[in-house]
């Protein structure tokens, strides 16, 4: 089978199409013959060896996955060789085939295609678990959104509005804020052009947000925290801007407010049964039409390192796909 795989970290230029072995399942594992990958904004990082996890080298970067099973495991009872599904990985998502944890693979719905599959359960299961069970957004709060317009920032704007809060997007460009406001964001604010802070504050009369999501960091992080509401529950979800911030804490007690961390990957793994419920949930929203992940532009497998250096530059809008097949 073919794969992209990362010999050494560096830039996506140093990312190799190899043909590899083909692979087999372990006793509660599936292969799954992968039709379409989606690129996330930490696979630009673990290929450079700048995130928090790094894997052995030489590995396969992508996780986001849909496909079809190919083989299972002798424990595995939900799936049978030839559904189409979709799910998560660690790493092994760019390539023909990928062995995965049977628990980490669902069913694709029939009305779901391959590219949607790819791009549903990181971006959505991320949000959703920041704003349902760390920031416990109530109905009528405002939700502050970062970096809005990526993948991970679009569905936290589209679950936010869902869950019945007001939304404020925040992004570079106002085209990016256009698409935002086109998947339900009340209001927009442009954090190249416009006082992020004194921003915030002025949409909410003074009183500040109630749960900002930031998925970016850098230095747009503390003054977003400084517009937060009392009591309000900022949500550390990246750091896709670059740097991470070093907050003064005084601001947590001073705001009387929650610096959250959210890391959906953990979590899901420690607690299958919730994420399931989670993914349950998000399905059904998906199957009456109230979720759908905006696909920027697809790219064949042998052209991933294109992929990875258009997200590098910020153009990329809602979520990029590999095509596997």
């Amino acid at each position: 089978m073919k794969a992209i795989v990362c010999e050494k970290y560096g830039p996506p230029s140093d990312l190799v199409l190899k043909e590899l072995p083909n692979l087999r399942p372990g006793e509660k594992e599936v292969v799954v013959r992968v039709k379409a990958c989606s690129l996330n904004f930490p696979d630009t990082l673990i290929i450079q060896g700048k995130y928090q996890y790094k894997p052995e080298l030489p590995f396969t970067p992508g996780s986001d996955i849909a496909g079809v099973v190919s083989s299972i495991g002798s424990a595995v009872k939900h799936l049978k060789v030839g559904d189409e599904v979709f799910g998560f990985v660690t790493n092994g998502g760019f390539a023909e085939e990928v062995v995965a944890p049977a628990r980490n693979v669902f069913p694709k719905p029939p009305q779901m295609d391959n590219a949607v599959g790819a791009s549903f359960l990181m971006a959505y299961g991320t949000s959703f678990h920041a704003l349902k069970n760390r920031a416990r957004l109530k109905e009528g709060e405002t939700l502050v959104v970062l970096g809005a317009s990526g993948g991970v920032g679009l569905a936290a704007v589209e679950l936010g509005k869902l869950m019945g809060a007001r939304v404020i997007a925040c992004a570079s460009t106002e085209d990016k804020l256009t698409l935002c406001k086109t998947y339900g964001a009340d209001e927009g604010i442009n954090y190249t052009t416009e006082d992020l802070k004194k921003r915030i504050k002025e949409l909410t009369d003074g009183k500040g947000a109630d749960v900002i999501y930031d998925p970016v960091g850098d230095k747009f992080s503390e003054p977003a925290l400084r517009a937060i509401g009392w009591e309000g529950r900022f949500l550390v979800v990246g750091f896709a801007a670059g740097e991470i911030p070093k907050i003064p804490l005084n601001l947590a007690l001073l705001k009387g407010c929650q610096i959250v961390g959210v890391f959906w990957g953990s979590w899901a793994m420690q607690f299958p049964n919730d994420n399931m419920q989670n993914t349950m949930e998000l399905m059904q929203w998906h199957a009456e039409g109230k979720l759908k992940p905006h696909i920027h532009a697809q790219y064949p497998l042998a052209q991933a390192h294109k992929a990875m250096e258009e997200m590098m530059d910020r153009k990329v809008r809602g979520k990029i796909v590999i095509d596997c097949s």
